[in-house]
């Protein structure tokens, strides 16, 4: 086994004259959840891309389990499964019948086929609703198979495009606890590409892209801790108003949206102190936090984790 799962070494993609990934260089450790975060235009889609085969390398390199992504193709395929964004199931088939069909196709069958359709099945909650046709199941338990039928064929690595893309809550938390037990419990490495603060938080390590480029990578505590500072997030009553106030009082410049002001301090007990002095009761609330991966993202590059960028990804 290699050090890594996967090594990209100086990789580059363009579409046309529009530059997606530029010099973009990271590892990804064995055995780990790593997380892709970027805003629309950073190169998430185009890297996703790339590790699962689906574009040609253009330059630079890419290792996928000790394989050339470039000259191995179909040797990087048999140790991964990718999940995508948009549904890969067939709405007309049964729970059962999906997952078997997807084992066929990686050379599975007989009774070491339906062995692992029911360790599956099991593993995913699914044992209840295998004779159900996944178009009648929710949108939570539709991703729970799509789930396992990558998971068929005993991947070493995982790619997950945006996974829990329109799932409520509740459906989005049971899909992330069943992601850390394939983790910890069978050391399958998971590469998710998401835009999701508190999904990228539960990751062991990021990689933050902008505009093709790695930003900076590290765990969620890591890269947080680089930022000086607490985050400070007033609730007033008319922040329009108020806000000239709050930024001469701090010294600085405060983000509004709606009726909230952020902004980051290094003397909490001291600000908050001249801030209830004066604002009295036009303050509704306070709330101190470590900063977040957004504040990372925004001090980092000047944007938004919600900004646009190129047309391309």
């Amino acid at each position: 086994m290699t050090d890594f799962a996967v090594i990209a070494d100086s990789l580059c993609y363009s579409y046309g004259h529009n530059v997606a990934l530029e010099g973009l260089d990271f590892t990804v450790s064995h055995g780990c959840m790593f997380g892709l975060l970027g805003p629309n235009g950073s190169g998430k889609t185009t890297l996703f891309r790339l590790l699962s085969t689906l574009v040609p390398i253009q330059a630079g390199k890419l290792t996928v389990c000790g394989f050339d992504v470039a000259s191995n193709q179909a040797h990087v395929r048999r140790h991964l499964g990718v999940t995508f964004q948009s549904p890969a199931v067939d709405v007309r088939l049964t729970v059962r019948e999906n997952l078997k069909c997807h084992g066929s196709v990686y050379g599975l069958s007989g009774t070491m086929l339906n062995n692992r359709v029911g360790e599956l099945l099991e593993q995913f909650h699914l044992s209840d609703r295998s004779s159900y046709l996944v178009g009648q199941l929710s949108g939570g338990l539709k991703r729970r198979v799509e789930l396992a039928k990558g998971l068929m064929h005993r991947p070493r690595i995982l790619l997950l495009d945006e996974p829990t893309s329109g799932l409520d809550p509740r459906a989005r938390q049971e899909f992330w606890d069943l992601l850390q037990t394939q983790v910890r419990s069978h050391g399958t490495t998971v590469i998710v590409a998401t835009h999701l603060m508190p999904e990228a938080e539960l990751c062991d390590q990021l990689l933050l892209l902008d505009r093709g480029h790695r930003i900076a990578t590290g765990s969620p505590f890591e890269l947080q801790s680089k930022l000086a500072g607490e985050r400070l997030t007033l609730r007033l009553r008319d922040a329009d108003a108020t806000q000239s106030i709050v930024d001469e009082l701090l010294q600085c410049k405060t983000v509004r949206d709606a009726n909230r002001l952020t902004v980051r301090v290094n003397q909490p007990a001291e600000q908050i102190a001249k801030l209830i002095s004066r604002l009295g009761d036009q303050m509704i609330g306070l709330e101190l936090t470590r900063p977040s991966l957004e504040d990372v993202f925004l001090e980092l590059t000047g944007r938004c984790l919600d900004s646009e960028g190129n047309d391309h990804e």
